[in-house]
C-alpha cells in the first residue's frame, strides 16, 4: 500500500513545528527518523493531514551532560548516541541496549525520542527509560512540561503526549559507577523482543525492569535478594506482568524467561 495524501512541512524552527501541531492537532504527525512512522503511513495505520519534518533543526540535535543528567534532543539518531564518546561512562545501560535496537541501517536513521514516541512495549529505549527513571520533555505553543517515564507511557503505543505537543528531548540520570546488565530474547537479532530485561544496582538493592511482556515496560525496586527470596520476587513479578500467548511465544515461556534471565541479571549486578 501507499500512504494517503498529506501535506509536508520541513520545519525551519521549533516554533514552526509547534504552530503546525497547534493548528492541526491530531491531524499532524512529527517525522524524525521515520523508521516506525513510514511503515504506518504505508499501511495507512496513520493518516495525517500534515507531516512535520524536524530533522533539519540543529537545536534539537544535541547530547548534553549537565549536573548529573544526560539530555538527548529529539533529532538525535540512535547511531549518533551509540557513537557518543561519553556514553559508556554516563549511561552504560544504553551502551548495552542500543546495539539491540533494530539493525545498523535503522539505527542510522531512527531517533531516541522517536522510539519513545512510538511506545512499542517490546522496544529497548522505553525499557531503558523506565529502568533508569528518566524524563520526557514535552513542549507546545501553550507550555513546557516534563513527565517521568512512569507517567509518560499509558499503554501499548499510547503515551501522555497531547496532540499539540512535541517531544523536545529526553533526559536520563547519569549512572555513574552503578552496575547494570541487559539481556534480550528475540527470534533474530534486531527483531522485536519476546522478553527484554534490565537490572541496575541501586544504593538499597536492585531495580529490575522487563519489556515485551506487559503493555508497557514495568520495573520493581527490591532490596538485596538471593536464593529463594529472589526466586519468589521474580516469580511474583512474572505473573504480575500478565503475559499473553501470541504467535511469537506462549505466556508460560515469557514468564520462564523473566525468572531465568532475571535471576542471572540480578546476581550479576549485585555480586
Amino acid at each position: 500500500m501507499k500512504p494517503a495524501a498529506f501535506d509536508y512541512l520541513r520545519a525551519e524552527s521549533v516554533d514552526e513545528v509547534l504552530e503546525g501541531l497547534s493548528n492541526e492537532g491530531g491531524n499532524a504527525r512529527v517525522l524524525a527518523g521515520g523508521q516506525s512512522l513510514m511503515a504506518m503511513l504505508n499501511m495507512r495505520l496513520a493518516k495525517p493531514k500534515l507531516l512535520i519534518d524536524i530533522m533539519r533543526l540543529k537545536e534539537l540535535n544535541r547530547i548534553e551532560e549537565q549536573a548529573g543528567v544526560v539530555t538527548i534532543g529529539a533529532s538525535v539518531r540512535q547511531a549518533a548516541l551509540l557513537a557518543w564518546p561519553e556514553l559508556a561512562r554516563t549511561l552504560p545501560l544504553l551502551a548495552l541496549a542500543l546495539p539491540w535496537v533494530g539493525h545498523v541501517q535503522t539505527r542510522s536513521r531512527g531517533t531516541i525520542c522517536g522510539s519513545l514516541a512510538h511506545a512499542d512495549p517490546s522496544a529497548e529505549m522505553p525499557l531503558a527509560l523506565i529502568a533508569l527513571g528518566g524524563q520526557v520533555h514535552l513542549r507546545s505553543a501553550r507550555r513546557r512540561r516534563r513527565l517521568a517515564a512512569s507517567e509518560f507511557f499509558l499503554g501499548m503505543m499510547a503515551t501522555a503526549r497531547a496532540e499539540d505537543e512535541l517531544i523536545e528531548a529526553v533526559s536520563f540520570p547519569a549512572q555513574g559507577g552503578s552496575r547494570c546488565a541487559f539481556r534480550e530474547v528475540a527470534r533474530r537479532h534486531g527483531d522485536f523482543a519476546i522478553v527484554a530485561c534490565v537490572a541496575v544496582a541501586t544504593p538499597n538493592g536492585v531495580r529490575f525492569a522487563v519489556g515485551g511482556v506487559a503493555d508497557i515496560p514495568m520495573a520493581r525496586d527490591w532490596p538485596r535478594l538471593d536464593g529463594s527470596a529472589l526466586d519468589d520476587a521474580l516469580n511474583g513479578f512474572a505473573y504480575e506482568l500478565g503475559a499473553r500467548n501470541d504467535v511469537h511465544a506462549t505466556a508460560r515461556y515469557r514468564r520462564d524467561l523473566v525468572r531465568i534471565i532475571g535471576r542471572d541479571l540480578v546476581r550479576e549486578v549485585l555480586q
